[in-house]
């Protein structure tokens, strides 16, 4: 490569540096790299990809690296449909492009290492080993994820080669997204990519036994976090600005047990708690208030759980918490009750809305009978205490499988080997005048992550307790032990 003009921090390199910076290196290990636990599952999801668009070459981008400010960057998660189908995690690989061809083959084109002799190795900060670290070849990259690889200097002359229609995702790369609309000249190309990637996305909606196990293994760790968050939260309350510190901690264990969190966490103690995506965090944890902890860990391979529970921050219910905690309960247990191959993925929310609602009307907070609240039509105003859904597919996103067509999707019927979450809530704000005096200010949500089989689902984040006792139960043995 030739010499890059310098960033205003960066000092010039002298020519005796140049001379000299190569030397001295021990080689690079001899043996190649294991093969990256996906990998060997690959395959077969590009090959279902490919029957879906026979004779079409299908390119999908990692994407670029995102500016946080100036010349620094975001820490790097590639897209999920690349991630899906290429078996890189983590922070893999910034700029690679995986490209399918009709012939079901593969190639993975990316930037390898160069030569320590190359002025990128000490001066480019995306891919110098100076800055990023030891970075592979490409064969050591093609042993981790079983694909031949190629340089990205290639790329764009391959895929300018005739022979083959093309499709790209889109939204991964604006960049490259741009070149194929040039080499195409298609008017037709932005619809023909959006029914890719829908393709893409729905090929997630069935989960193989990687995708489970890796989704068991992230819901197990989300446990260990949670645990360690009740077990700081003396410390959380003593501090002040706690629910900083519940983040922090919950974090910690992301980072060590898994790549990271899997989405923003929402740490929200008392009235935060009513406001759904409460990712401030900025609040104090105080006695007497429940603590609303929405958190996922994040696997390496990118698969994130994503679980919540409502925690009274003294260890013991109120009763006007505990009667709001178990209606939510009541009502996550007809979701999951629900949650049944070959049932409407609708019918999970319907059930749980339903017990929601008839709990509103019996506290006497429906402004209408349950049956019309329940009329999408007609009514809604059981929403006013529960304006979101009660599931979503999980998986590589925690809302996974989001450009699916709603007749998959929200229209569409369960079967074993999709895992979705079951999340009522129930939301008293502090200034809802139509809420009972001894609820406001209360916001309860119990989530958990579930596996549809061919029998009861399989409750993948059983490791943490939903009934107001066993919760009471574990929080004093965690501050016991």
């Amino acid at each position: 490569m030739t010499d890059k003009p310098l960033p205003n921090r960066q000092t010039p390199f002298s020519e005796p540096f140049k001379a000299f910076i190569p030397e001295g290196w021990a080689p690079y290990p001899p043996q190649l790299p294991a093969a990256l636990p996906a990998a060997s599952h690959t395959a077969a999801r590009r090959a279902k990809l490919c029957e879906l668009f026979p004779g079409e070459r299908l390119v999908v981008p990692a994407g670029p690296l995102k500016a946080r400010s100036n010349d620094c960057d975001y820490r790097f998660r590639p897209h999920s449909a690349f991630a899906h189908l290429t078996g890189l995690g983590t922070d893999r690989e910034p700029n690679a492009v995986l490209v399918i061809e009709p012939d079901q083959s593969a190639r993975l084109y990316f930037h390898p290492r160069v030569p320590r002799t190359d002025p990128e190795f000490y001066s480019d900060s995306t891919y110098g080993e100076m800055w990023v670290g030891q970075r592979e070849s490409l064969e050591e990259m093609g042993a981790l994820c079983g694909l031949p690889c190629a340089s990205i200097d290639q790329l764009d002359g391959d895929l300018a080669k005739p022979g083959a229609p093309l499709r790209i995702i889109r939204d991964a790369d604006p960049s490259l997204t741009a070149k194929l609309d040039a080499l195409r000249a298609d008017d037709c190309a932005a619809e023909r990519d959006a029914e890719f990637q829908t393709a893409a996305s729905e090929l997630r909606l069935v989960k193989d036994e990687f995708e489970i196990a890796q989704l068991r293994q992230a819901c197990a760790d989300t446990a260990v976090g949670f645990e360690a968050v009740v077990r700081q939260l003396p410390e959380a309350i003593r501090r002040g600005r706690g629910e900083r510190w519940v983040e922090g901690v919950f974090g910690l264990h992301a980072r060590h047990l898994g790549n990271c969190t899997g989405y923003d966490s929402i740490v929200a103690s008392g009235d935060h708690a009513n406001t759904l995506h409460w990712i401030k965090n900025d609040g104090a944890i105080r006695p007497g208030d429940l603590l609303l902890l929405d958190a996922g860990v994040e696997a390496e391979s990118l698969y994130t759980a994503d679980i919540t529970r409502t925690l009274p921050v003294d260890g013991a219910f109120s009763d006007a918490q505990r009667e709001v905690y178990q209606a939510v309960r009541d009502a996550q247990q007809a979701g999951m009750d629900a949650a049944l191959a070959g049932a409407k993925f609708a019918d999970i929310h319907a059930a749980a809305i339903g017990v929601v609602a008839q709990r509103l009307a019996d506290w006497g907070v429906l402004p209408v009978g349950v049956e019309q609240s329940l009329d999408e039509e007609a009514g809604g105003h059981h929403r006013r205490w529960m304006v979101h859904g009660t599931s979503h597919h999980l998986g590589i996103d925690v809302h996974d499988c989001a450009q699916a067509r709603f007749e998959n999707y929200r229209g569409g019927t369960l079967r074993p080997g999709m895992v979705v979450t079951v999340e009522p809530g129930i939301y008293f704000k502090a200034s809802d005048l139509l809420a009972p005096p001894e609820f406001r200010g209360v916001g309860v949500r119990i989530e958990d992550d579930v596996l549809i089989t061919d029998g009861p689902c399989d409750i993948l984040s059983s490791h943490l307790p939903r009934e107001a006792d066993a919760v009471e139960a574990w929080m004093a043995r965690v501050w016991a032990s």
